[in-house]
């Protein structure tokens, strides 16, 4: 039985033909974050006798808020060179020359919050019955924990905010990282390779805390000829796994040169290249953090449902801000650093932000025990 998890699986559903756009489960999952978010709201704003309608005001604020804080809070804080270098980036989710659709590469939760919390003053302005700054807050969160942990398992699929390196048993190589390289155009632009395959390789020994050996078989098409494989390995395999994915594989040392076998002795079959390489166990630090997510939602919206409007203003949003971003400090521990500066700092820029936001949710949750219920 491996003592690691492989994991192969693809972060796109399917490409729109031979088109740059593809549905991502990463845009999945943010998107049905929004969406069940807005049904549970309705049933929350139901229960308390609000008006539902205002459940479609605050999803525009909701979605608005959270996009823009989340992607300004990503460049302000990681990448604030980029307000001068390229500040178009910042705001268009695709490149113009040539046209190429690539989403939002960056969003920091902390600017979320930021948003949303600016987003929810601006709403709560309105001075509705019932919806002062802090009640709206205490129902938005419950959507909040449950939106986290859909989009951290999209950043999952997505093998990004990726852990440190473990031994344990629950340790994930991303595989897919190197099977979306060979799939694409730039590798296989003659369309040679027919699918790939990892195996555990018992027979390399490792010296580093989650290094795992492991046999990469490259299985091509009949019409692949041997200098067209030999091609594929020595100038992409070799250069994307020493240097464009060398957070996930290493390449092992005192290796002997690469070795090609014949699938079947007749004209139907292919070639398989097989390729010893060392892959990375990382913690799954996004599924760490997607399950936190899942007990935080549970547990606020048990709260809500035991004593909805007697509710103290600000009980369930500060319970939000000790459980969430406490749990990120920790989390932050298992995980490698997003940008090359925080090596330098003693703890890094997730850690910083979520420290004040925890000594907010400490002081409004003592406040919340003074005050009468809302």
């Amino acid at each position: 039985m491996m003592s690691f998890i492989l994991w192969n699986g693809s972060p796109e559903i399917f490409k729109f033909g031979s088109w740059s756009f593809a549905l991502r489960w990463y845009g999945l999952f943010f998107m049905l974050g929004f969406l069940i978010s807005q049904q549970i709201l309705y049933y929350i704003y139901k229960k308390e006798g609000k008006s539902e309608k205002d459940v479609d005001t605050l999803t525009i604020y909701m979605i608005i808020a959270t996009i823009l804080g989340a992607r300004l809070g990503h460049v302000i804080f990681y990448q604030p060179e980029m307000l001068w270098t390229n500040p178009l980036e910042v705001i268009l989710p695709f490149e113009i020359s040539p046209f190429r659709l690539t989403g939002y590469q960056g969003l920091a939760s902390h600017g979320a919050t930021i948003g949303i919390l600016t987003a929810l003053w601006l709403y709560s302005r309105k001075k509705k019955p019932g919806q002062s700054f802090f009640q709206v807050l205490d129902r938005i969160v419950i959507l909040v924990a449950l939106t986290g942990a859909l989009i951290r398992t999209g950043n999952y699929f997505n093998s990004e905010i990726i852990g440190k390196p473990t031994d344990k048993p629950w340790g994930v190589v991303f595989v897919n990282t190197l099977t979306d390289a060979l799939d694409s155009e730039r590798v296989d632009s003659g369309h040679i390779i027919e699918s790939t395959t990892y195996v555990e390789n018992d027979t390399i020994q490792t010296t580093a805390v989650g290094q795992v050996p492991i046999t990469l078989y490259i299985f091509f098409k009949p019409k692949a000829t041997r200098e067209q494989i030999d091609y594929i390995v020595s100038q992409h395999v070799s250069p994307i796994l020493e240097n464009n994915l060398n957070e996930y594989f290493e390449t092992p040392p005192r290796l002997g040169p690469m070795e090609y076998l014949v699938a079947k002795p007749d004209d139907k079959s292919g070639f398989v290249a097989k390729i010893p390489i060392l892959g990375i166990a990382r913690h799954p630090a996004q599924l760490y953090e997607a399950i936190s997510c899942i007990f935080l939602f549970a547990f606020l919206l048990w709260l809500w449902s035991r004593d909805k409007e007697n509710l103290p203003p600000g009980r369930l949003f500060s319970i939000f801000l000790i459980w969430c971003f406490g749990m990120r400090i920790v989390f932050e521990f298992l995980k490698e650093n997003q940008v090359a500066f925080e090596d330098k700092l003693p703890l890094n820029m997730g850690q910083i932000l979520s420290i004040p936001l925890v000594i907010a949710g400490i002081v409004i949750l003592i406040l919340s025990f003074r005050k009468k219920t809302g």
